[in-house]
């Protein structure tokens, strides 16, 4: 195959499909189009968001499984078919006459006619001395995710936003012991208060100081007045933001969600630039890693099944002439 007789930068190949973003979104992308007999690059700058938590959970045959070791093995499993994976970071791209320009913080030029952005988000942590290191451990975002590890447990949820207290109330589910911390979301509306009251959720209105933590394990919070709660967990309530420089670059369409604006897509995750395709938490906030597979999968379907049609009408306009 051309991807493995040459150096990926080498700017003669035109690459039917790049990838940026090689997590489960991106691979799953290059999976399917590796197995299509296409050639595909997937350059990633290796950071995935979830690359802080030992473990992933609500996967399917793979719950409790390192993230990282799903990359590790996605990879292993795309290259297998014969796609190429980079590490490189893609700062620019420019759309041609009959694909796309990707350059690299390197100064390499990729040529494409097919772009897929799984770039994901990145949390802006809140600025608590101590969160940071429980962050993935101790400190987590989605009950999806770890509520059920915390079952029964003492809950502590730093609350964001007034906006968040739904993922307080779907954490009553997991445990009777469940504190929201308001510091940093200011003073709950009487209607919030009694609504968390009736459901035996306490409120704790103090500054909050610290995450603190004993051999690397998290013990709780810790109050500008010096006093302290003991906890086992603690939900944080970070600002998620897109990595879609490369999609704004584009001037793609954008919609507005709960989350702020974010990247539109159709039903096969094509943009409103055609042959621009954004899959995983880049397109959907709210897309855990199943989500953000299966969004892979179909767009690179749709992305093959175009360039099969596209390849097929140059075959004939050949014969033609």
């Amino acid at each position: 195959m051309l991807a493995r007789m040459h150096d990926y930068r080498m700017t003669e190949i035109t690459w039917d499909v790049v990838i940026v973003g090689g997590a489960s979104a991106g691979l799953s992308a290059a999976l399917i189009l590796s197995r299509a007999r296409r050639r595909v690059l997937v350059l990633d700058g290796g950071e995935p968001r979830n690359r802080f938590a030992p473990h992933m959970h609500g996967v399917l045959s793979r719950d409790g499984y390192s993230p990282l070791d799903l990359v590790a093995d996605g990879r292993r499993e795309v290259r297998a078919a014969d796609g190429v994976i980079e590490t490189a970071n893609v700062v620019s791209v420019a759309q041609g006459d009959d694909g796309f320009d990707l350059t690299t913080d390197a100064g390499d030029s990729i040529r494409t006619r097919r772009l897929i952005v799984a770039t994901g988000i990145r949390d802006e942590l809140p600025e608590v001395p101590g969160l940071a290191e429980q962050w993935g451990r101790g400190v987590v975002a989605c009950p999806y995710c770890d509520g059920y590890e915390s079952r029964d447990k003492r809950i502590g949820v730093l609350l964001g936003s007034a906006a968040a207290l739904h993922k307080v109330h779907m954490l009553r589910a997991y445990s009777s012991d469940v504190t929201v911390l308001t510091a940093l979301s200011g003073e709950l509306a009487e209607h919030d208060l009694r609504t968390l009251a009736a459901r035996g959720i306490r409120v704790d209105d103090r500054q909050v100081a610290a995450v603190t933590s004993e051999d690397g394990t998290l013990t709780g919070v810790s109050f500008t007045d010096g006093s302290t709660l003991a906890l086992d967990t603690i939900f944080a309530d970070p600002r998620m933001v897109p990595r879609d420089e490369l999609l704004r670059q584009l001037d793609v369409d954008r919609t507005e969600t709960p989350f702020g604006q974010w990247t539109a897509v159709d039903a096969m995750f094509q943009t409103s630039v055609p042959g621009v395709y954004a899959v995983g938490n880049v397109a959907n906030p709210g897309a855990l890693v199943p989500v953000a597979s299966a969004a892979g999968v179909t767009a690179a379907v749709a992305i093959n099944a175009d360039l099969v049609m596209q390849d097929v009408a140059a075959a004939v306009a050949g014969v033609a002439a």
